[in-house]
């Protein structure tokens, strides 16, 4: 037998009140005598009523549902910030579409359109560079769009990070001052902005304030994964680096491991810093030393930045930029 739909009407009639009461009720609302709220919730759990949400927003022409485009699910660094975007979403009554993008910028562009479709009230990006063609999207859907751990180097889209150029010009620093003349910089690809222009800029600074020249066969972009972590080790170590400043966890588990089963000594032969401090970080031995961005909090600025875009708040500052730090681990001296 097919499930009858229940309607606000249904429960209406039922608890012998007007659909603007069950209304209240529903919404939280304080304007309700408490009898009559608990003879409501009553009937609503009897019939097992549930607010229709797509109604709801055709009513105040807003869905209460916000998408998150996301490039890599299984990467601790994306898992991290999304827990962020989740609990205020929840604290602010906004539930949440996730929408995997493969770091792919045809299916970026696909799974924006996916989302708009369902009538998302607004965006959170974490991809690691925007297409002209997302930017288009984008600007063309009028919905509000927030960058999460991502940067706009434009500055049209609001965004929170840290300063990528600060972070890498002290973690470069610290490895210089260990007595590392040779350092390598494993990074993705050098077109994305974070790594290309933020990146590279610190890495940069830092060299130049040791007096050290730039040697670009010291830079290696590759993949965000463990594999090509493990894979990249060889070229830098033919390269004769010392140490190695890696802007990923899972690429750095890669190259310590793959330095460890060469036989290097892991700090004495060779340092390591990693950018992202997630769990995995703890899990090595030895254990990873790392630039330390606030994920959870990142995510869970972007996620309040965006309700006030959302509301049409006033907002001094669509550029928010948190504070970061170096956490001292094993694979450093």
């Amino acid at each position: 037998m097919e499930k009858q739909t229940i309607t606000i009407y249904d429960v209406a009639r039922e608890a012998n009140v007007s659909m603007a009461t069950v209304s209240r009720v529903v919404n939280g609302n304080p304007n309700v005598k408490a009898a009559t709220r608990r003879r409501v919730l009553d009937v609503i759990d009897r019939l097992d009523y549930r607010p229709n949400a797509v109604a709801r927003g055709l009513a105040s022409k807003k869905t209460t549902t916000v998408g998150v485009i996301i490039p890599d699910v299984t990467n601790m660094f994306f898992s991290s910030l999304a827990r962020g975007i989740d609990d205020v979403a929840s604290m602010y009554k906004y539930n949440i579409i996730l929408a995997n993008s493969d770091e792919n910028n045809q299916k970026e562009v696909q799974v924006v359109n996916t989302l708009l479709a369902k009538q998302v009230d607004g965006l959170i990006y974490m991809g690691r560079s925007i297409s002209d063609d997302l930017r288009s999207e984008f600007a063309r859907s009028k919905t509000p769009v927030v960058l999460a751990g991502s940067v706009d180097p434009d500055e049209q889209l609001a965004s929170v990070n840290i300063d990528y150029v600060a972070a890498v010009q002290g973690a470069t620093k610290q490895l210089l001052d260990a007595g590392n003349k040779k350092i390598a910089l494993v990074t993705g690809p050098l077109s994305e902005p974070i790594s290309g222009q933020y990146r590279l800029r610190g890495y940069k600074q830092a060299l130049d304030g040791a007096g050290i020249a730039y040697d670009e066969s010291l830079v290696f972009e590759t993949e965000y994964s463990y594999q090509a972590g493990l894979a990249v080790f060889k070229q830098i170590q033919k390269a004769g680096a010392t140490a190695a400043l890696i802007s990923d966890d899972e690429m750095a588990v890669g190259v310590l491991n793959a330095a460890l089963d060469a036989g290097v000594r892991v700090p004495d032969d060779f340092q390591i810093i990693t950018s992202n401090n997630t769990k995995l970080t703890q899990m090595t031995r030895p254990q990873l030393t790392s630039l330390d961005q606030p994920l959870y909090d990142i995510g869970a600025v972007a996620m309040r930045l965006l309700t006030k875009l959302m509301n049409k708040e006033g907002i001094d500052e669509i550029t928010v930029r948190l504070g970061f730090d170096i956490t001292e681990r094993q694979t450093t001296k």
